[in-house]
């Protein structure tokens, strides 16, 4: 992870340096001071690339002055519109465009304390790569950046700030870094590993195997992992930083490890990207390292159900009817519509267990919500108004945003099997992400529960905003957002 620092100076003696450049006449103080150091080699520059400190603009300059290998100058956009997820994409578009360099700085400028140390958030998750499998250096030359030195006024107060989101940046790339592994290396067990290593953070960390979950009667999730040579695993983390005895607030998530679909197996091309199928499973764990690692005050449970859905003889056949942990039955006419099955059990045994304040759970679940949002909003599906808005304005501080959709009894009748107590599809197309997240509130009874559906935001095809290509992390800082907001607010 990108290491940062906070400096009082003015300017930087030499070396590779980004400029975060507010939109107005002048681009402030920091930019002129600069100019005028390099010869006026910045204004000449902007002037040629037609640059006005735009957000999510940027002008590269190499070599303007002997001292200086690049300066590149990246847009804040209007100063009376600069906000946390501005800062944090200047920072991400900051750190992208000098990544060839090991050590450079960062000029924030006048920002405040607090939207200097969201640069310095942004840049972290901005430098990110996920290199594990690249041996030759050539395949590493544009990931260079290890170091970087964040230059602000208010460099002390910025600092006192960082520790809790450098926090949470080691949350988003633990989360990303799980995501990335591919299938081979990442199957249930050893994701349960991974998870045990948190306990270092603080974490109570608690791992059932299929003999636990079979006492249990988690007849829906053993039934996705059952064609599957991996173990399945159930992993419980606990953050206790709350007031003592106090009910927890849960999050939930969706770990299928790979997903071929089953016996009712998806397409070859595209398949490859199934290993991302346990982003929600990888998002929680994030977060409860982040909840931890800052010292959070609030006590956390995060539970994931991790599972392969594979194709064999002993898999789960399309027309099989499965017993739930609630005691309800499940008749699967699909077998790839398996992380509705996965929840049901754990969102269950994550109320009856802990009894919660909320739930949340987080899933890369339907196609059906990539056709309705695209890649901009994940779904937000609620049966509480105060907890959904809650998180909405969590997804709007950080840029994680959220688009609710509807839960209506009317739906119910989609799910009607003819030989159990419900069916795990719908039969048409209609409403497929609805009718699934109807299907998920059948187990949550009546505590606070939203469901965020992130098929369309796990993943990047493409590096845009700050956000390099890949694993996202979507959710981490949504989520740690809301629980300060709803837990910790003064």
């Amino acid at each position: 992870m990108l290491q940062v620092s906070f400096s009082s100076e003015t300017q930087p003696a030499g070396g590779s340096l980004a400029v975060l450049v507010p939109q107005d006449k002048t681009f402030g103080p920091a930019f002129s001071a600069l100019d005028t150091l390099v010869g006026g080699a910045l204004g000449r520059a902007a002037a040629a690339e037609d640059f006005t400190g735009k957000d999510g603009t940027s002008c590269v300059v190499l070599a303007p002055s002997p001292a200086f290998e690049r300066i590149v100058l990246v847009g804040l956009g209007k100063t009376d519109e600069i906000d946390a997820c501005a800062a944090e994409k200047a920072g991400g578009l900051a750190a992208s465009l000098l990544a060839r360099v090991e050590q450079a700085s960062l000029i924030t400028g006048e920002v405040s304390a607090p939207l200097a140390a969201h640069v310095a958030l942004g840049a972290v998750l901005g430098a990110y790569h996920f290199s594990l499998y690249h041996g030759a250096p050539e395949a590493l030359k544009n990931h260079k950046l290890t170091a970087l030195s964040v230059l602000t006024p208010h460099a002390t107060e910025a600092e006192g700030l960082w520790p809790s989101l450098r926090a949470v940046a080691r949350g988003v790339v633990l989360t990303r870094d799980l995501v990335s592994e591919p299938a081979n290396v990442l199957h249930p067990v050893e994701f349960a590993e991974r998870a045990t290593t948190l306990r270092g953070l603080g974490l109570e960390v608690e791992v059932l195997d299929r003999p636990a979950m079979e006492k249990l009667g988690f007849g829906a999730l053993l039934g996705v992992a059952q064609g599957s040579a991996n173990e399945p695993r159930l992993v419980i983390m606990r953050w206790n930083g709350g007031a003592e005895g106090e009910a927890p607030v849960a999050f939930i998530g969706k770990g299928v490890t790979f997903d071929s679909g089953g016996i009712s197996i998806k397409p070859a091309a595209g398949m490859e990207d199934m290993k991302w199928d346990m982003a929600g499973a990888g998002v929680v764990t994030g977060l409860m390292a982040a909840l931890a690692g800052r010292k959070a005050r609030v006590n956390a449970v995060g539970v994931v159900g991790l599972v392969e859905n594979m194709v064999s003889g002993t898999a789960q056949r399309p027309g099989d009817v499965v017993r739930s942990a609630s005691g309800k039955t499940i008749e699967v006419l699909n077998t790839d519509a398996e992380g509705r099955l996965v929840l049901a059990d754990v969102l269950w045994y994550a109320r009856e267990r802990f009894a919660p304040k909320l739930m949340v759970d987080l899933a890369t679940l339907t196609g059906a919500i990539i056709i309705g949002l695209g890649h901009e909003y994940a779904g937000l599906f609620s049966n509480d108004d105060a907890l959904a808005s809650g998180l909405a304005d969590a997804g709007a501080f950080t840029g994680e945003k959220l688009w609710r959709m509807p839960l209506n009894k009317d739906y119910d009748a989609l799910l009607k099997s003819d030989i159990a107590d419900m069916k795990n599809i719908s039969g048409g197309r209609a409403a497929g992400s609805i009718t699934a997240a109807q299907f998920l509130q059948r187990f949550v009874d009546k505590t606070p529960w939203a469901h965020l559906d992130i098929a369309g935001m796990a993943w990047a095809d493409k590096a845009r905003n700050g956000q390099p290509k890949g694993a996202t992390g979507f959710g981490v800082r949504l989520l740690d957002r809301f629980v300060r907001t709803a837990f910790e607010a003064d």
